[in-house]
């Protein structure tokens, strides 16, 4: 609930306004997330706001380190989830207001930043940016970081049972034959499905030729008897238990699948994967956006940062934390791709006026 503002008044009517606010609450009452509680009253902290509001996937923060931060600051945290950056973005945009932080994509970042949805963030209050390895700094959806933080980083890999697949994979077409009928585990997200379905053209993952976009469409539609199911939270799972024979997955999700079933593989695929940059963002109008400020720095610690991978092993954009990450995680393919293969790779950009084509694509293939 965003908060109202309260206008100025004449000094002479100071007293009434302070009186008449005591009785009022000047507006709308504020809620308890706008009483102000030391974080450490030993240190020279500045006094944060007594709750923070995460908007997040869901299996993307431990709760191991939001107890951490809510025991040195003092701070109560209310995480919620949603399942997509569409999903976050119409949550936002519609009004839904409260969030003081929020993760997004790099291309959501650039669309929030144009729509002047989002707060500029105070970087001397980051004191740990400099843990962020300058390869994912200064982008240009978001020039200077002038509203978003790296937190993790990743792609969209191909993983399959090697004890249930006969055939060989080395690419996002090979996922069309016949062998994965009602076999596929798909990610439920229309910019990766279709930009994937873009790059197998040979064009832009962010095409905005009408005629790219619609024949990725038919392709995805012709992947259709091949799909057992779109998800994109927790593609592991169906990997492990059998109902799925390979799919299109997050990297974290392939590297945890192979953790507990060494018989999943990754491939890289050959067209050149999807490539993403989650960055925290504060939403305008945060009423918590200091408390929001401090609990990026804290994860922005090199011990915090390394203790999020080794629980959701996504490629990590923090080089003071990659000493203090296990080898089998920062070995694996899946969680840090070879440079050559990142080279192929591919971010995505706003589409414009173009999403709309997108959209329609989208909700034609999942009618």
């Amino acid at each position: 609930m965003t908060k109202k503002g309260c206008q100025p008044f004449a000094w002479p009517l100071v007293f009434l306004f302070l009186l008449s606010a005591v009785l009022t609450g000047c507006g709308e009452k504020s809620p308890p997330a706008s009483q102000e509680v030391s974080g450490n009253k030993d240190s020279d902290k500045e006094q944060l706001t007594g709750e923070l509001n995460l908007f997040n996937w869901s299996e993307y923060m431990p709760d191991s380190v939001i107890e951490k931060f809510e025991k040195e600051y003092g701070v109560k945290v209310n995480y919620s989830t949603y399942s997509s950056n569409d999903e976050m973005l119409a949550k936002i945009n519609a009004g839904a207001s409260g969030y003081d932080i929020a993760v997004g994509t790099d291309y959501m970042v650039e669309i929030m930043r144009n729509e002047e949805l989002l707060d500029p963030i105070n970087h001397d209050n980051i004191t740990n940016l400099h843990n962020i390895d300058d390869q994912f700094l200064d982008k240009s959806f978001d020039p200077g970081n002038e509203f978003s933080v790296p937190y993790m980083w990743g792609g969209a890999f191909i993983a399959y049972n090697k004890d249930t697949v006969d055939t060989l994979i080395t690419g996002y077409k090979d996922l069309w034959k016949p062998e994965f009928k009602n076999s596929l585990v798909v990610l439920d997200d229309q910019r990766v499905m279709l930009g994937i379905a873009n790059k197998m053209q040979g064009e832009s993952m962010s095409s905005v030729d009408p005629k790219v976009i619609e024949k990725s469409k038919e392709l995805l539609i012709d992947l259709l008897p091949n799909i057992k199911a779109f998800d994109s939270d927790t593609q592991k799972t169906m990997l492990l238990n059998g109902e799925a024979k390979a799919g299109i997955v997050w990297g974290a999700e392939a590297y945890l699948a192979y953790r507990e079933n060494p018989a999943i593989e990754t491939v890289l695929p050959e067209e050149g994967m999807y490539l993403g940059i989650d960055c925290f963002i504060i939403p305008k109008a945060a009423p918590n956006k200091r408390t929001a400020e401090a609990f990026i720095d804290f994860v922005l610690r090199p011990e915090i940062s390394a203790e999020i991978t080794e629980d959701f092993p996504y490629s990590n954009p923090n080089k003071k934390a990659h000493e203090l990450i296990g080898d089998e995680i920062m070995q694996h393919p899946a969680v840090n791709p070879p440079d050559e293969e990142l080279k192929k790779g591919e971010f995505l950009k706003d589409l414009g006026k173009a999403v709309l084509d997108y959209d329609r694509a989208w909700s034609e293939i999942k009618q």
